[in-house]
């Protein structure tokens, strides 16, 4: 069975982007990159929101084009449009969100990239698929944007520290394991 990794960047203050989604606060250089785009090498698959998603386009992505060649990559959304399936290199889940998830788990091979969306990571923790966290957490505080996760009416998730690093800038790296 797959696990489900969520291994993002967040603020001090809980927010995975700013007001806006704007994410420059964070930084964008130094060793904790390479060794991030390292990591996703380890991944078979990428799932994400619509709006993850679409936060691509700001950045050159093309609708239907997959920003990680490397993996599978589905998109739950009912609402995202998509070229025809010819100029689609991506899989978009259009229902069904939470056994769609559980029957990507059930596959075999490495674990699933989570990369991100407030609201579609709060879903998946609400149901207990997340089995990990990789949490880059960065010297920037927002004050408000995109929380690491949306609250849903869930019990508290008792976790377990796997790995801790300290980078010279001032970033965090924690990973935890679901108890």
């Amino acid at each position: 069975m797959k696990e489900i990794v969520y291994h993002v960047a967040v603020s001090l203050d809980g927010f995975i982007a700013g007001p806006g989604g704007d994410v420059a606060g964070f930084p964008h250089t130094g060793p904790h990159v390479q060794e991030y785009l390292d990591a996703l090498g380890g991944y078979d698959m990428a799932i994400m929101g619509r709006r993850t998603y679409e936060f691509g386009y700001a950045y050159g992505l093309k609708p239907g084009a997959n920003p990680y060649p490397l993996m599978e990559t589905y998109v739950f959304s009912a609402s995202l449009e998509l070229p025809g399936p010819q100029q689609c290199e991506i899989h978009c889940i259009r229902d069904d969100f939470l056994a769609q998830a559980k029957k990507l788990k059930q596959g075999s091979g490495g674990p699933i990239y989570l990369c991100g969306g407030g609201t579609f990571a709060g879903t998946l923790m609400e149901n207990e698929l997340v089995d990990r966290l990789i949490l880059k957490f960065c010297p920037v505080s927002f004050g408000a944007g995109i929380p690491l996760w949306r609250a849903g009416k869930w019990e508290p998730v008792q976790w377990s520290l796997l790995s801790s690093k300290a980078y010279e800038n001032g970033v965090l790296l924690l990973e935890y394991e679901r108890k």
